[in-house]
């Protein structure tokens, strides 16, 4: 297949470029400024500028662009960043695609589990695909994101929304700043630990993409385990496979005093379950913390292990 790949340097793109290359598909990357080489094709979101011509022979395309959240303070101003990051490059991919005389078959969008997040809260409920979506900033930024792609539904596009959970790596993403800590022997439960964390391996993220692309599946896809875990079942799992201790516990007010809003995400409960990928057929790698937390704390970061 030839397969364009916008958001292809982040942890999640780099791992899926290549896991698609391993597998023999042409893989393009989209990117700002000038494009170095065959495999790269310009564009710049902010302006809406894409050249259809660049798209010509695409058979699917994925979008993973969006600017991190994680790593800043949830000000006005970046609250506007957040969203128009993911709503520019969705919409501008959208209305391109639907320009070509032959689209590709499948947009694979990403989109975030936060979609089910209120703050009230929503405890132990299970939530999958047909759950309601919730009242938070990032649950507004999925409704305009996931609603960008209509340009391309409407022109007969299978569109895919990847609502992703907590991707676990040995390196980078939702871990880089935990791990660490439960190294050093003074990681803990977030808050009251209670809450559930819906989360998915880089390895099963990548390979569940991969199967996306051929999977007759549309519209959301909760992209996390079939078992989610309480916050402090994840970190005491991590801290045994250290052999350190998990005992030091990060007040709920602490955690709002240096996350800001974000803090929401971390503190708040959202236990998802995969309904659609399920129903797929597709098989995790790591389906259960004591696997992720082996191979998180144990092995190299690549994707490939399957």
């Amino acid at each position: 297949m030839q397969i364009v790949v916008a958001g292809s340097r982040g942890l999640i793109g780099n791992a899926l470029v290549a896991e698609l290359s391993r597998r023999g598909h042409t893989v393009r990357r989209l990117v700002r400024g000038a494009s170095s080489g065959g495999g790269e094709i310009s564009w710049d979101p902010d302006a809406g500028r894409l050249d259809p011509r660049d798209l010509d022979g695409t058979d699917a395309v994925v979008n993973l662009a969006g600017a991190g959240v994680g790593d800043h303070r949830l000000t006005s101003a970046y609250k506007k960043v957040v969203l128009s990051s993911r709503t520019r490059t969705t919409a501008l991919l959208a209305r391109t695609i639907a320009e070509l005389d032959v689209p590709p078959s499948v947009l694979l969008n990403a989109s975030g589990i936060g979609a089910y997040g209120t703050y009230a809260g929503r405890g132990d409920e299970l939530l999958d695909e047909s759950s309601t979506l919730g009242d938070t900033f990032f649950a507004d930024v999925v409704r305009a994101w996931e609603g960008s792609t209509a340009p391309a539904e409407e022109a007969g596009v299978r569109v895919a929304h990847l609502r992703s959970g907590i991707v676990m790596s040995p390196s980078g993403g939702a871990l880089g700043r935990l791990l660490p800590l439960v190294r050093a022997g003074v990681g803990g439960p977030l808050g009251s630990g209670r809450q559930y964390w819906s989360w998915i391996s880089l390895v099963d993220h990548v390979s569940a993409m991969v199967h996306l692309l051929d999977a007759p599946i549309s519209g959301p896809v909760n992209m996390c385990t079939p078992h989610p875990a309480t916050n402090i079942e994840i970190t005491r799992a991590l801290a045994r496979e250290l052999r350190r201790p998990a005992l030091v516990p990060a007040p709920a007010f602490a955690v709002r005093l240096i996350l800001g809003e974000f803090a929401q995400e971390v503190l708040g409960s959202i236990r998802a379950v995969p309904r659609v990928l399920e129903r797929s057929g597709f098989t995790w790698v790591h389906p259960e913390v004591p696997d992720v937390a082996t191979w998180v704390t144990q092995r190299g970061s690549g994707a490939r292990e399957r």
